[in-house]
């Protein structure tokens, strides 16, 4: 063969070999796009929640599942399902009206987006299809600022399977529009609802991308789930089969949770299942008792030592000190009882205003069980220990004026 014919072949050879590397690579993926600049400033709430949603696709499309097209999916594939568990405030761990707003749009924009997957709010037909769980969490900047300040939303979605954060997003928004009010089932919840599970979930949704979820949370999302439906059921008005949830997620060893107890408590006293919601509460102290975390809604008149005058708020007041004091004789236990209240006024009239509320508190359960007398302590904290800290004095900040049991040692 000739040297030139040799050069010839040669020369298509490598023409061939280009073209087909052309080919190759427009056919390949193009690189997933850069993540969205950060804000200069605070987005609108609608704003920031697309910019959040949007971020975390960004990341989420280094991964297969998330950079193939949809319609590149084979048929017989079924079609992947991400969980959005309902967003909550980092600070309080309630679900607020501004929370469930969160939970709207950004099931509508991660639908939009996450274009290869269903997206639906958590329940426990969807979790047991789901790959991946989508956490958010709604905070206050300055708790002391919560009706005027600045909002932080934090998203996460973890690998449901791995228990990774395959991705995680934060956007800051102004507090226009950001109602803070608590949702029916938190706003008549007798105790504080934020235990080990939910300070899970705002640990995940705010866990940087790379890292390890909570691995308490991830383990109880079938209770999540059945919490999630119950609460629905009972902001509907339909107590007998909200009951019914609860009572599946309370039947569980891991169901034994603040929401669940409380869960059963609301439920029941709708009912008008007086027996049974008493028991339920004492299950709440007993539970608080033994976590060392029990912190009980008495609302009192302003400035005042009386309980609000509403029935229908301070109606169950003498049952729960009733149960307090039993749940606290039986246990032996020496408690510190701290009294709290909103961040009006000066910090003086505050101070002396909690512990005269403590002191009246510890007076109560004294009379109820005299022995318990010489294992009670009260103090005061005025607002130094708000976790709303919006000084509004209404619902939105009503567990600033929260009574805590400590136990503490005899």
């Amino acid at each position: 063969m000739s040297l030139n014919l040799t050069r010839c072949i040669e020369s298509r050879l490598t023409a061939s070999a280009l073209i087909a590397l052309t080919l190759l690579t427009s056919c390949a993926a193009p690189p997933p796009p850069e993540r969205p600049a950060a804000p200069s400033s605070e987005l609108t709430f609608d704003a920031g929640v697309d910019y959040a949603i949007d971020d975390l696709l960004v990341q989420a499309r280094r991964l297969p599942a998330f950079s193939a097209a949809p319609g590149l999916l084979k048929k017989e594939e079924p079609r992947g399902v991400i969980a959005v568990d309902p967003a909550i405030d980092g600070n309080t761990g309630q679900q607020t009206i501004a929370s469930r707003a969160l939970d709207s749009r950004l099931l509508q924009r991660a639908s939009d987006k996450f274009a290869q997957f269903d997206v639906a709010a958590v329940n426990s037909t969807v979790l047991g299809k789901a790959q991946y769980v989508l956490a958010a969490t709604l905070t206050p900047i300055d708790a002391a600022k919560a009706t005027g300040g600045t909002f932080r939303i934090s998203l996460s979605l973890t690998d449901i399977k791995t228990g990774f954060v395959v991705a995680q997003s934060v956007a800051r928004i102004r507090s226009e529009g950001v109602d803070t009010t608590p949702t029916a089932f938190y706003r008549d919840s007798p105790s504080l609802t934020k235990d080990r599970v939910v300070e899970g979930q705002i640990r995940t949704a705010q866990t940087p991308t790379g890292g390890a979820a909570d691995e308490f949370y991830m383990s109880r999302l079938p209770i999540t789930a059945l919490i999630s439906e119950g609460s629905k059921l009972y902001e509907a008005g339909n107590y007998a089969e909200a009951l019914r949830y609860y009572e599946s997620a309370a039947a569980r060893p891991e169901g034994q949770q603040l929401r669940v107890l409380n869960g059963l408590y609301l439920a029941d006293t709708q009912l008008g299942r007086t027996d049974e919601a008493e028991k339920a509460f004492a299950k709440i102290v007993a539970f608080g008792l033994a976590t060392n975390s029990l912190s009980v809604k008495f609302l009192f008149r302003p400035g005042s030592l009386d309980f609000l005058a509403d029935a229908k708020i301070s109606g169950p007041y003498n049952m729960w000190l009733r149960l307090v004091a039993r749940e606290v004789a039986a246990s032996k236990t020496c408690l510190t009882i701290v009294g709290h209240t909103s961040h009006t006024g000066t910090e003086q009239f505050n101070d002396r205003l909690s512990l005269q509320r403590a002191v009246a508190i510890q007076r109560r359960i004294e009379v109820q069980a005299p022995e318990t007398a010489g294992r009670l302590v009260a103090v005061g904290v005025g607002f130094r220990e708000n976790v709303v800290g919006s000084g509004t004095d209404d619902l939105r900040d009503a567990l600033d004026r929260r009574v805590e049991f400590k136990v503490r040692n005899c």
